[in-house]
């Protein structure tokens, strides 16, 4: 039954536990297998999520988020006749565009692997990870449905289920395909890699992950029914041509949007590489002088970018997935205020978002700026020269991270008021600055390593910027944001500093006995700074207004 008052807090916290343990399973699951892999291996793993991505944006992230803005506007509204049709719109609709961008992954396999990964043994990863894209569709209209009524445990534990299974099968396919080599020379010719065959038994996993993550709901709705508040009788339900119009205008700028901020990328992997190989041709005395043999090797610009997408950006991921949760429970949130004219609520939920954002973001990336190279080591301790290499490339991210945290909830937020199409506007800005950071500096020696990821943190701050003006402006009256992260911002500062001192000072330990120690007395510092700094009370979520 639903409640008719819920704070934004109770609503949320659910996400961001759900996203802790499903980025424990994920961590779990890309650890061992960059282990096995290595650089070029996770290479062809990568390059098939480089085309997945931003055709998951066009459709699973903007499916989520209208249908999740739909259902809000209706059932704040009590017309819950109305919720059931947007619900059943949304099966269809999205069956069928699902199956539509599952054949085009398969048409596309070949061509993309070949002339634009410039990768052509990732094909059979691509071919492994077409029906992703159905899947994603079915199950993003049921999360979005549900996270519209503000109940955010389904979502949640379809994250986790599809977590467990990704790293259950995912590995034991990847490891089964290394055992029967034999097996499989049967059906391919003798000059593919195996570590091109193995990686696509791991995304093939990752496929059959999204497939449980669907079925979850399915078997939800068998054993656990639904009881809906009933609607008003003179209440008139929209038709379906009204709906439909209704789910575009969320869902086309809100794809747009993602497709947008996956574009980072996409361009990284169409980027990387060629750039790399570029400096190969340009500078092989300093490349050597710098990386060794290694620079040498026509696998050389598949290592980097393996190294840079699959360790640096997965490390560098771990706290914003957490945080983005905040983003999708805000979203809902949003269009109810929004629909009852209540901009005030709005503004107060803005600040909220930011303080308890900043709260996690700032320490999180101090603390990683200085424990990169032993987390780096602990983390990947079989692939010492890709570890080495996703070191610079992570703390070159780092402050891109923070500016990742704010902008998704702030982003979310505009999209439930109706000002779905600002994010995108903002974003396109911010490409244009990711893209000539990519094409000026990874052909550089000194910067090839970590160039990708100082564009990347250009964008993402960029992109900070041009929201909060946006949102402020939308809302017409000041947010006063950015008055909410100065004291999360310096207690890290504090705490960073007794972080750098600490780790000099157990050098010598052993590394996870070092890494527990100080980041023990790195949270016990930050948190007695913000209990200081906020005047002996540390910042708890308000409960917004109904």
């Amino acid at each position: 039954m639903l409640e008719k008052s819920k704070s934004f807090w109770k609503d949320s916290a659910i996400l961001p536990i759900s996203a802790v343990i499903t980025k424990v399973f994920g961590a779990f699951f890309k650890i061992p297998l960059t282990n096995i892999l290595g650089g070029t291996g996770m290479g062809y793993f990568s390059s098939a999520y480089g085309l997945l991505l931003p055709i998951y944006a066009l459709s699973v992230t903007g499916l989520s988020a209208s249908i999740s803005q739909a259902v809000a506007r209706s059932a704040a509204m009590g017309n819950f006749a109305e919720v059931k049709r947007i619900h059943r719109i949304g099966e269809i609709s999205c069956g069928i565009l699902g199956v539509i961008l599952s054949v085009i992954i398969f048409v596309l396999a070949k061509p993309f692997s070949v002339q634009i990964a410039a990768q052509p043994y990732a094909v059979f990863s691509v071919l492994a990870i077409a029906p992703a894209a159905l899947f994603g569709c079915l199950t993003a209209v049921e999360r979005g449905y549900w996270e519209g009524l503000q109940n955010m445990t389904p979502t949640a534990v379809s994250q986790a289920i599809e977590a467990l299974v990704k790293l259950g099968l995912g590995l034991y396919f990847c490891q089964w395909t290394l055992q029967h080599a034999d097996i499989l020379c049967r059906y391919v010719t003798a000059d593919v890699p195996l570590t091109a065959l193995a990686a696509a038994g791991a995304v093939l996993g990752v496929t059959v992950s999204t497939l449980a993550g669907w079925l979850y709901f399915g078997v939800r709705s068998v054993f656990i029914r639904q009881k809906m508040p009933k609607s008003d009788p003179k209440m008139t339900v929209a038709s379906v041509k009204v709906i439909f119009r209704r789910l575009l205008y969320v869902m086309i700028p809100v794809a747009l949007g993602s497709l947008v901020t996956n574009l980072t990328s996409f361009l990284d992997l169409v980027t990387m590489m060629r750039c790399l190989g570029k400096a190969q041709l340009l500078y092989p005395d300093k490349l050597i002088e710098r990386f060794g043999a290694l620079a040498k090797s026509t696998d050389f610009p598949a290592f980097v970018y393996g190294s840079f997408t699959r360790m640096a950006v997965t490390v560098f991921n771990l706290v914003p997935s957490v945080t983005n949760m905040l983003g999708k429970s805000a979203l809902p949130s949003a269009a109810a205020l929004w629909t009852k004219s209540d901009k005030n609520g709005i503004a107060v939920q803005s600040q909220k978002v930011v303080a308890t954002v900043a709260g996690m973001a700032f320490p999180a990336a101090g603390w990683l700026g200085v424990l990169a190279v032993p987390v780096m080591e602990v983390l990947y301790r079989e692939r010492p020269e890709e570890a080495f290499l996703a070191t610079q490339s992570l703390q070159s991210l780092l402050p891109g991270m923070v500016c990742l945290c704010l902008v998704f909830p702030l982003c979310s937020i505009l999209q439930g008021i109706g000002k779905a199409i600002v994010p995108v506007e903002c974003m396109l800005i911010g490409v244009a600055v990711k893209l000539a950071g990519n094409l000026i500096l990874i052909p550089q020696p000194a910067f090839c390593v970590s160039g990708a990821g100082i564009a990347t943190s250009g964008y993402y701050l960029i992109i900070l910027l041009l929201i909060n003006g946006n949102l402020k402006k939308a809302v017409g009256q000041p947010l006063k944001l950015f008055r909410k992260i100065w004291q999360p911002a310096l207690a890290a500062t504090g705490s960073t500093a007794v972080v750098w001192v600490l780790r000099d000072t157990t050098v010598q330990w052993n590394l996870w006995l070092s890494l527990g120690f100080v980041g023990m007395i790195g949270g016990i510092v930050y948190l007695g700074l913000l209990w200081i700094l906020t005047g002996r009370k540390v910042p708890t979520a308000v409960r917004l207004q109904e």
